[in-house]
């Protein structure tokens, strides 16, 4: 059952949070990357509406249902690129960072397919999910309902 509503949030605390979502969406890291991340790490967090909502952002990106059911098991499978498999291990650190370090070799990994301001703009999305996932987390969020909203057609 939902605790607090985004009607209910304090005022300016959903546009802030919003604002940064907004950079990143228009940012450096393609979008079809960063729905698959924000999905693998909502998996991690148990964050159902978070799953919901970015299983049909991928969809619509581009994603398949293959690639999505499949991303918690993403070292076993072949269809992930490195570049993927160098963001999703970013990813997963970054998530469960009091249980493992993000090495040399995981940042050395990371600047074979990515610039140092991709890298930023990783780092910051996958801080963004995990905040959207403990916020979730208190609020409780009804899951289910999202729908994805019309993409801007660019000119």
């Amino acid at each position: 059952m939902e605790r607090i509503s985004f009607t209910e949030l304090p005022n300016g605390l959903y546009q802030s949070v919003y604002a940064l979502e907004t950079y990143l969406n228009n940012g450096l890291v393609d979008r079809k990357l960063l729905e698959l991340l924000r999905f693998r790490i909502s998996q991690i967090n148990n964050c159902l509406y978070c799953l919901d909502m970015h299983y049909k952002e991928a969809k619509v990106d581009g994603e398949t249902d293959l690639r999505l059911y499949s991303v918690s098991a993403w070292r076993e499978a072949s269809y992930y690129s490195p570049r993927e498999r160098a963001a999703l291990n970013l990813a997963e650190r970054l998530t469960l960072v009091s249980q493992c370090a993000i090495t040399d070799e995981d940042f050395d990994e990371l600047t074979q397919y990515f610039s140092k301001d991709e890298i930023a703009d990783l780092t910051v999305a996958i801080a963004q999910i995990n905040t959207w996932n403990r916020l979730t987390a208190v609020f409780r969020f009804e899951a289910g309902k999202y729908e994805v909203a019309p993409k801007e057609v660019s000119r």
